[in-house]
């Protein structure tokens, strides 16, 4: 298998294709039965981003339609509906020969001063090196003072610390889309004793149906980020969970959330 950083960069890598608005994402490399929906969100920040230069991406609404096939490659076509001299909205379609893997609308903004203000919890101090995880599917340095593997019901709250290997600071978005996918699912599972993560398959399924990201101000992943994560409801076969993430001293650069179905198998 390749290194795993340097996979999914080059997946980040969108090529234009041939028809204007068009780009083509390869797959990661990975031993996953289908495309991974953290890659796709990455891959959804870029093709905005490239197709509005001079604008950030403000924010991203991701629907899932159905598994990618990590086989063939995933080509983004973009609609611009709006472009302002500060705003931009867009639609954008991920697709593969079997049909739209995924939908997405998103908002981009160009940097403008203003009022700078926020309201939010202290950030804890970064744990140590004991407390390191080694999450399969993230390439860099994770850390929490939670067992994410835990089974035993617990207040459904996940802190989660990483930080990427040195990288630009345009990629900053799509890299922490990609890490916002991994583990609210996770922590939705904390309403429920007896049942963690890696009873999927046997204790019960799960997919992720929508995921929304908000993106408040330039930050970097290549220095420490908190994602504060809690999952306030688990109910009808779904599951609902949000996070904001804080740089180490505490500025919020971002907020995200997800709803995925999460169907057990027996009750529980």
């Amino acid at each position: 298998m390749a290194d795993l950083w340097s996979d999914l960069l080059d997946c980040l890598d969108l090529v234009p294709a041939a028809a204007a608005g068009t780009f083509d994402g390869r797959n990661q490399q990975l031993t996953y039965h289908r495309v991974f929906g953290g890659q796709l969100l990455a891959q959804f920040v870029r093709a905005a981003a490239l197709s509005c230069p001079g604008k950030a991406v403000k924010s991203l609404h991701v629907v899932f339609s159905r598994a990618g096939r990590t086989d063939e490659p995933v080509r983004y076509e973009v609609t611009r509906h709006h472009e302002g001299a500060t705003f931009a909205t867009l639609s954008v379609l991920a697709r593969q020969a079997g049909g739209v893997v995924a939908t997405a609308s998103a908002s981009t903004h160009a940097g403008e001063d203003g009022l700078d203000r926020q309201t939010a919890a202290a950030v804890p101090t970064v744990p140590g090196t004991e407390h390191r995880l080694e999450l399969d599917l993230l390439p860099w340095d994770t850390r929490s003072l939670a067992d994410l593997d835990a089974t035993a019901a617990g207040t459904p709250e996940v802190d989660l610390w990483m930080r990427t290997p040195p990288t630009e600071p345009d990629l900053a978005p799509a890299l922490t889309a990609y890490a916002t996918d991994l583990s609210l699912i996770a922590t939705a599972l904390r309403h429920v004793d007896g049942v963690g993560q890696r009873d999927t398959g046997r204790a019960f399924t799960s997919a992720v149906t929508s995921h929304t990201l908000w993106f408040h101000r330039p930050f970097r992943t290549d220095t420490w980020l908190l994602l504060r994560q809690h999952s306030p409801l688990l109910a009808h076969g779904r599951c609902f969970g949000r996070g904001d993430v804080h740089t180490e001293d505490g500025t919020l650069v971002a907020s995200y959330a997800q709803e995925a179905l999460l169907r057990f198998h027996s009750e529980v």
